[in-house]
């Protein structure tokens, strides 16, 4: 589905002398910057009408769609531009990791947010289970192990809110959703799958 702004919106765009502009992609969900690009109007313009990130290979001097080839998509939920009209925003709807290294973004790990370096974080202790780790420990644990320790956590939170001060609410809901993370890991299941629920919800 084609991105939402106003109709005029790439006429407020000023080119450079190469007719290209800086593009940021930004996560729709988590927030985190994701990558920096170039889009000459003929990519803008394929972005308005497909919805779907189009950029300009500065290497190649062709037009690319963000996933032709390696299936990591980016939808756009809404373009921006800047207010001197020489850079420009997509947000998206990342699908699979952003950079070509396969790392989440083209700056490491999800810089957004709490969650999403949280994510980024346990993700890694999967990757490489260094010695030592309570986070590798857990995930070497299975899905049954985490899943019980999350009922733990719930537990704790809830005590915590009805007899305990905010400072113990807080760090048990930490450790709850810190817990709840790590399940999500251990179940291949992204972040941005829940955040996507909570958006759903939320409109």
């Amino acid at each position: 589905m084609p991105p939402p702004p106003t109709q005029n919106w790439i006429e407020a765009v000023r080119f450079g002398d190469d007719g290209l502009v800086p593009v940021v992609a930004q996560s729709a969900l988590a927030g985190e910057v994701l990558m920096v690009g170039y889009a000459d109007r003929e990519a803008l313009e394929r972005t308005r009408a497909t919805g779907q990130a189009h950029y300009h290979s500065r290497s190649r001097s062709a037009l690319w769609r963000k996933g032709e080839t390696s299936g990591h998509t980016q939808a756009v939920a809404e373009v921006r531009v800047d207010c001197d009209g020489d850079a420009v925003l997509y947000v998206v709807r990342q699908r699979g990791p952003a950079c070509h290294t396969g790392a989440p973004t083209c700056f490491g790990a999800p810089a957004g947010g709490t969650l999403a370096r949280l994510a980024g974080t346990v993700a890694e202790r999967a990757r490489t289970r260094p010695a030592g780790s309570y986070t590798a420990q857990l995930l070497e644990a299975g899905v049954a192990k985490i899943a019980q320790k999350v009922g733990e956590e719930a537990v704790e939170t809830v005590v915590a809110a009805t007899a305990e001060d905010d400072a113990r609410l807080a760090s048990e809901a930490a450790d709850l959703l810190y817990h709840l993370v790590v399940l999500l890991e251990a179940k291949q299941l992204p972040l941005d799958r829940v955040l996507e629920e909570l958006e759903r919800r939320a409109r």
